[in-house]
């Protein structure tokens, strides 16, 4: 029988706020029954929660302001939150969103269109100054266009205890390795971006060229006006597509030989020009009839390998029938004379070559080593993988722990360390996928970078059709990043071991300026050390498999590798995560884990409304939150919040409430429920905050009392199709009625607020 709703609940004034990101897919599903539950325990602690829409829709839209009619015209969240982003007051909760490749970019403008929105289409090939306008605000959309934008501090990524303990005590399922596995990486060993590599560092701040001096004698100026810093550090590289083709034609004919599946693991999502042309190479490289046969057909027709085999296939009804045709026969030969392609959905024939943003280095590779080395073939079974991945600069991580595992068997996550991850990101730190600084050469010559005394810092010889890139690192988040790494050192008393290596170019003068920030700091007692990736990664995996932690510092781009891999082996995901991000000014950034935003379980909740996606890295994510709170303003029962929010998410992981993934059963709102109903018994317990106790106290037995009838009220909307009326941009009144079926917990919740 339903007990009588509780009176509602007294709060303190408002004097601290929440921003709580809006972003795609799963999460942005999740957030419409989470948040106004967060609100809900905020509120009794002053603490006001806000939104802002970064999602993959809202930055579309937020690039046409000046030229869509008013009542479609949408705010730019994401320089809004960037700019608060630079201030003591900033407390932002940042959920995973669409890091978008050109293929669903078009997608997202296609569906923004169908829903009456006023926006220019998608110009492949600009050719006039406005057609280069619509491309360059499409391109701020483009790839990973927020991260970038919210990291104004570096990366404290780490798996919570009670995740650690739960995973220890339940461990997940892992593939079984065997010492003949025929499963390795396959790079290149000379041409590519690493070995390529050129590093300065700023002597003064000054402002920086990069052009193109052609051997036909014109220059180029392919980036002007580039502010630098003082002691920052800028790196240039590029690479060989000509070696890199021969490098594919080899790794195809040996996957072939040795009976592997042929997959290749880019990052196309975030290396927004460099690893889309990657890909494109790859494309070209497994079907080589079909570009020498139809290649003029086929650019003809706008259909470039970049955006995989998916778009080529969908865009054949726009070629001549005969050609169209003939182009379907060349990519079955294809098929049928190459090596066996990896899948990502074999029941649908989506290969691994489909599309570019499908497979993601960092989530693919650990993936693959935690299902014993195997990814899935066209025949529904776990085969041994040639995985090629072309660029060295990290590589040979991946082949390590391959090696590792075939040399000592399966990891066994319920006796293995940990390794928590202190990464470089602040300020835009080694963004090597910056589109602003990413160059397909249309001629030969050399590439200069050039000061404004005239001086060339670095210089490369390039060919028709190199991917030229640079980067820069300031100096203050190197500072920093050293700090960070000294302090969690401490804190957690564990070695932490800075992975850089000294004979990239890039990385030498890292290892310099750590030697020399590490005076700065007390080290007595702690283990600090400086390795190679290739050495870190095997000194890390001995130290694991008997039990022991180790941090690992890294750069930007082995921060996102490692983030995944680690975890992948730990946990068995990586969303679990606890991703704390000490913003330099002051503030707080709290990412709710990796992971990815999750397309499949919004194919799911389409199909049979269930939705599978686990929030427990944002319930991290929120206790974090309001534990800056009680750190930066003294807000007590913030903290309270923070610390009963932590055992409840401990119950919660003890209790078995986590989603499952069938149909049925607890989904993500039914999770959200039970976190509710422990956070409120920890609240009504607690001696901390008596006033707090007393008014919580109705509220969680309300929630004991209605349990069984809030369980049946989510489950009984499960099983039939649903409309979200839309992929990218869904309805909001759609997706509130959806994510708050229960109308017994809704009228509890509002109680709070």
């Amino acid at each position: 029988m339903t007990s009588t709703i509780p009176k509602r609940v007294g709060v303190i004034p408002l004097m601290a706020k929440i921003i709580y990101t809006r972003t795609d897919e799963a999460p942005l599903l999740a957030t419409y029954s989470l948040k106004p539950i967060v609100e809900a325990f905020a509120h009794t602690a002053g603490v006001e929660v806000e939104t802002r829409d970064i999602s993959l829709a809202g930055r579309i839209l937020a690039q046409f302001g000046d030229v869509l009619p008013e009542d479609q015209q949408h705010p730019d969240s994401l320089a809004e939150l960037g700019e608060l982003a630079k201030k003591p007051e900033a407390n932002i909760i940042k959920l995973p969103n669409i890091s978008a490749s050109v293929p669903q970019l078009k997608a997202a403008i296609a569906e923004l269109q169908g829903q009456g929105y006023d926006l220019p289409e998608f110009p492949e090939e600009p050719k006039t100054d406005e057609e280069r306008d619509i491309r360059e605000r499409y391109g701020r959309a483009l790839g990973s266009a927020v991260n970038p934008v919210l990291r104004e501090g570096n990366s404290d990524r780490r798996a919570p205890q009670a995740v650690k303990n739960f995973a220890k005590a339940h461990p997940h399922r892992m593939g079984e390795w065997t010492k003949d596995s025929g499963t390795r990486v396959a790079t290149m060993s000379a041409d590519d971006f690493r070995s390529n590599e050129k590093s300065v560092v700023m002597e003064s701040d000054d402002t920086l060229q990069i052009r193109l001096r052609g051997e036909d004698g014109e220059t180029t100026v392919l980036k002007d006006g580039l502010k630098v810093l003082k002691d920052e550090v800028i790196d240039s590289t590029f690479m060989n597509v000509r070696a890199l083709e021969k490098f594919l034609k080899e790794q195809i004919a040996q996957a072939k030989k040795d009976g592997v599946l042929f997959s290749v693991h880019l990052k196309a999502t975030m290396m927004k020009v460099s690893d889309p042309e990657l890909f494109g190479h790859v494309v070209r490289a497994f079907f080589p009839s079909v570009y020498e046969k139809y290649g003029e057909e086929l650019t003809a027709a706008g259909l470039t390998p970049d955006y995989g085999l998916a778009a080529l296939l969908n865009g054949l009804d726009n070629l001549d029938p005969e050609v169209a045709k003939g182009v379907k026969a060349e990519i079955d030969a294809g098929f049928e004379n190459g090596p066996a392609l990896a899948m990502v959905d074999s029941s649908r024939g989506i290969t691994n070559l489909h599309v570019p943003s499908d497979v993601i280095v960092d989530a693919s590779m650990p993936a693959m080593i935690r299902d014993g080395g195997k990814m899935w073939g066209a025949d529904d079974g776990q085969h041994d993988t040639l995985a090629v991945i072309p660029d060295s600069s990290y590589a040979g991580v991946f082949q390590a722990t391959i090696e590792d595992c075939k040399e000592n068997g399966t990891l066994d996550p319920a006796t293995m360390g940990t390794v928590p991850n202190v990464g470089l990101m602040a300020q835009k730190a080694e963004e090597y996928g910056s589109h602003d600084k990413t160059f397909i050469l249309d001629r030969p010559g050399t590439v200069e970078v050039v000061n404004s005394a005239g001086d060339v810092l670095m210089s490369h010889e390039v060919q028709t059709g190199d991917i030229w890139r640079a980067c820069q690192t300031k100096d203050i988040p190197i500072r920093d990043w050293v700090k960070l790494a000294v302090t969690r050192a401490r804190l957690s008393d564990t070695p932490a071991v800075f992975w850089l290596d000294e004979k990239r170019a890039h990385d030498r003068n890292l290892i310099e300026k750590v030697n020399t920030y590490l005076k700065d700091h007390d080290t007595s007692g702690l283990d600090i050390q400086i390795m190679s990736p290739v050495e870190a990664a095997k000194h890390s995996l001995a130290r694991i498999r008997k039990g022991q932690d180790t941090i690992s510092v890294t750069g930007n781009v082995l921060r996102d590798y490692n983030t995944d891999l680690f975890p992948i082996l730990e946990l068995g995901t990586s969303a679990k995560m606890l991703s704390v991000v000490p913003l330099l000014a002051g503030g707080g950034l709290f990412e709710t884990g990796a992971g990815g935003s999750a397309p499949k379980h919004v194919q799911q909740v389409q199909q049979e409304n269930h939705l599978r996606w686990d929030s427990l890295g944002e319930f991290f994510a929120i206790a974090e939150s309001f534990r800056h709170f009680l750190h930066s303003q003294d807000n007590q029962r913030a903290g309270v919040l923070a610390d009963t929010l932590d055992r409840a998410t401990e119950t919660f992981l003890n209790e078995n409430r986590s989603p499952s993934r069938k149909v049925g059963e607890i989904d993500n709102r039914g999770s959200h429920f039970y976190l509710t109903l422990y956070w409120a018994e920890e609240l009504a317990k607690q001696s901390d905050d008596a006033e707090l106790a007393k008014a919580l106290a109705p509220i969680a037995e309300a929630l004991r009392e209605n349990e069984a009838v809030i369980a049946e009220e989510l489950l009984a909307v499960q099983g039939q199709p649903v409309d979200l009326n839309g992929y990218y941009n869904p309805a909001d009144e759609t997706l509130t009625k959806l994510m708050r079926p229960s109308q017994t917990f809704n009228a509890i919740i509002d109680k709070l607020g």
